[in-house]
């Protein structure tokens, strides 16, 4: 049972961030470590190929064809279903691991009370995320870590 509500839903015609034939389309920021790491984990597990993804740091991305803008995506993790309809935040992680074939291990932080939990945890990860990756594997203040964006340590 999706529990998740939609952030918006274009159409699907219209929405060029939309991979075709995939059943879920996450857009991810390549600049945060973290969510570098899960994108990476779940395209090694995504056997299907249902799982599309686009760095929103491209120079072409355009998130205004998703009723978006560039601060809301990078604050938050996006994805949108096979259907153009966008879902954010643990919605869009449960979207992306259901479209991995791994929807059952998520599917509890979309239950009643688990997902309160579940749906903070994300917004307070999500706001404090960049900090995070500088303290788990990137030096602080140097020349990799400027601006609120890190470089991975080589």
């Amino acid at each position: 049972m999706n529990c998740d509500p939609p952030a918006s839903a274009p159409s699907a015609a219209a929405n060029p961030a939309i991979v075709s034939g995939a059943a879920f389309t996450l857009l991810f920021d390549s600049a945060c470590p973290f969510c570098r790491r899960e994108v990476e984990w779940l395209q090694r597990r995504d056997r299907r190929a249902q799982l599309a993804v686009v760095d929103i740091n491209a120079p072409d991305f355009d998130p205004a064809p998703l009723g978006l803008t560039r601060d809301r995506v990078h604050a938050r993790l996006h994805g949108i279903d096979r259907d153009g309809v966008v879902v954010e935040g643990m919605a869009a992680i449960r979207g992306a691991w259901r479209a991995v074939g791994l929807g059952w291990v998520m599917a509890p932080t979309g239950w009643p009370v688990l997902r309160w939990f579940a749906d903070l945890g994300y917004l307070l990860f999500a706001r404090y995320r960049v900090p995070l990756g500088r303290l788990f594997g990137r030096r602080r203040g140097g020349p990799d870590c400027a601006a609120d964006r890190c470089t991975p340590r080589r």
